[in-house]
């Protein structure tokens, strides 16, 4: 069980799966290197997309039931523009997978820290 208290900047509710199940199951180590993250940067991070249940990621994710939002080591961050370009340099420091979607209406940046053979795809990559 995770202590939220450690992670100053981020809620529970925020990395909640978002089909209704409530299930917040995020990797400690994750969140540590997230909040140091979002200390270096000091501005608030929106978070679009945290923990997925199997099924909800299987809905809305091409990854389907195993991506990496369902292991807890995943988060989607909504931001754009410059301030996009600036949470990456961060982001580069801690993060082995970082996706980019800046266009459109729902623009935001994927960050996890899988690696290969756990989870093989490129270290960085645009939607």
């Amino acid at each position: 069980m995770i202590n939220w208290s450690h992670y100053p900047n981020f809620t529970e509710a925020e990395f909640a799966c978002q089909c209704g199940c409530g299930k917040a199951d995020m990797d400690p180590g994750f969140m540590g290197k997230l909040q140091q993250v979002r200390t270096a940067v000091d501005k608030p991070m929106r978070i679009t997309s945290g923990f997925r249940c199997a099924i909800h990621n299987q809905k809305v994710s091409s990854t389907g039931p195993n991506g990496p939002h369902t292991t807890g080591r995943a988060c989607d961050i909504g931001v754009q523009g410059a301030e996009a370009k600036r949470l990456l340099s961060f982001l580069a420091i801690h993060f082995s997978g970082i996706g980019i979607q800046q266009k459109g209406s729902g623009r935001f940046i994927h960050v996890d820290d899988l690696t290969p053979p756990e989870y093989p795809r490129p270290n960085l990559w645009s939607y």
